[in-house]
């Protein structure tokens, strides 16, 4: 996955103004970020810059303000957490390209760091524009890219851009998430390779179920998605999200899935409740989904059979949460997986952003081996495609 990508490390950035594409897309309440933990991830590459003498010049998108400067939509509070976490002066720019960011980072000294505002606030970023990328050409020497979760993107700062630049290479942060998915995507992982998916839908993993599926020993399926699967053998999910349009496919999936020898678990009980603002859940078999129930998140049965299986794996994948975790009456299911996860003595990954965000809900994140900062990308890096942000490091 890295070959012919050149790391951070390698790269003479010895008073040279370094361009690192960072992913601070983070969520602010107001002027304060709530979850710092994409910007926590990018410290070590800027201070690896700073130590080596360069001047980090950063850049980031943040939402989607379609092409218009949107105040609130800001990386100033960004920037003030960066400062926070650097003990250092970050130098915010008024834009990302034109006069005023080429000031601010010409004027840049040791010891600072310039933050470019917000990269979408201009289309021509999404349209990866080349005209747009050279105006950002302009403010650095070297190129870095520590932004895997903007990575299958082709937008201009992470694929126009670095094509222009003769010195380019991988971030900390960015080698850390080929080396961890790479091997999971086209290694040899050790055995039992077991991959654990939530979430609500069966469309946004196709790909990654069925290119797993030719290299897991077994499969775990919980979230909604599990409704899809648990409908597609014929069993009555009441009010359950499904979606109708894919039970040919999970019929499919579940019959490869035994022509490979690929166990495929599903769960045997469930949490229901009538609505998602219920308060509380009501455990029930999978038999015995009632007409008028929801199913919400795995029930107690599930969680012991899928954590059987996950302490004695060697190597485990999670993407995708059990239940409507975000509200307290359906959340065992995706904290009891997490823990019987975080126990595995393999090596363990878990990416999505839902995922992350439970774990880190409950105080989990250091028993995993590797947590993605991103959703997309890891999937799509986990499907088999060539990511645009990682192919233009190439050299």
């Amino acid at each position: 996955m890295l070959e012919g990508i050149k790391s951070v490390r390698d790269l003479d950035v010895e008073g040279r103004r370094v361009f690192v594409r960072v992913d601070f897309n983070v969520p602010l309440d107001g002027q304060t970020v709530t979850d710092d933990t994409r910007i926590r991830a990018a410290l070590p590459t800027i201070q690896h810059v700073m130590e080596r003498g360069g001047r980090p010049v950063l850049a980031s998108h943040l939402g989607r303000p379609k092409g218009k400067v949107v105040p609130e939509l800001s990386l100033e509070p960004a920037g003030a957490r960066l400062a926070e976490l650097l003990d250092c002066e970050v130098l915010l720019a008024d834009d990302c390209i034109g006069d005023g960011p080429r000031k601010v980072v010409t004027d840049l000294r040791d010891g600072q760091v310039a933050l470019l505002q917000n990269l979408r606030f201009h289309d021509a970023e999404e349209e990866n524009d080349e005209a747009f990328a050279k105006e950002l050409l302009r403010l650095g020497e070297v190129y870095v890219n520590d932004a895997f979760g903007a990575a299958h993107r082709a937008h201009a700062s992470v694929d126009a851009l670095p094509r222009m630049m003769r010195v380019r290479g991988a971030g900390l942060l960015m080698e850390a998430e080929l080396q961890a998915l790479g091997d999971l995507a086209t290694g040899t992982p050790k055995r039992p390779y077991v991959a654990v998916l939530g979430g609500a839908k069966v469309s946004d993993k196709i790909g990654v179920i069925e290119a797993l599926m030719g290299r897991v020993d077994t499969l775990v399926i919980g979230g909604a998605m599990a409704n899809t699967f648990l409908a597609a053998q014929g069993r009555s999910v009441g009010r359950s999200l499904v979606e109708e349009d894919k039970l040919p496919l999970a019929r499919t999936l579940i019959a490869r899935a035994e022509e490979r020898g690929v166990a495929l678990l599903l769960p045997v009980d469930v949490v229901v409740g009538g609505s998602l603002r219920d308060t509380e859940g009501r455990v029930v078999a999978v038999t015995e989904i009632g007409p008028d129930d929801m199913a919400l998140d795995i029930g107690p049965q599930s969680v012991k059979r899928f954590g059987e299986t996950l302490r004695i794996a060697h190597t485990v994948l999670w993407n995708g949460p059990m239940g409507l975790f975000e509200n307290e009456a359906f959340a065992a299911g995706t904290f009891g997986v997490a823990e019987a996860i975080g126990a595995a003595q393999g090596f363990t990954v878990v990416g999505g952003g839902d995922s992350v965000a439970a774990i880190q809900q409950a105080n989990m994140a250091d028993r995993f081996d590797h947590v993605s900062t991103g959703g997309g990308a890891s999937l799509e890096l986990l499907e088999g495609r060539k990511l645009p942000g990682v192919e233009a490091l190439r050299t």
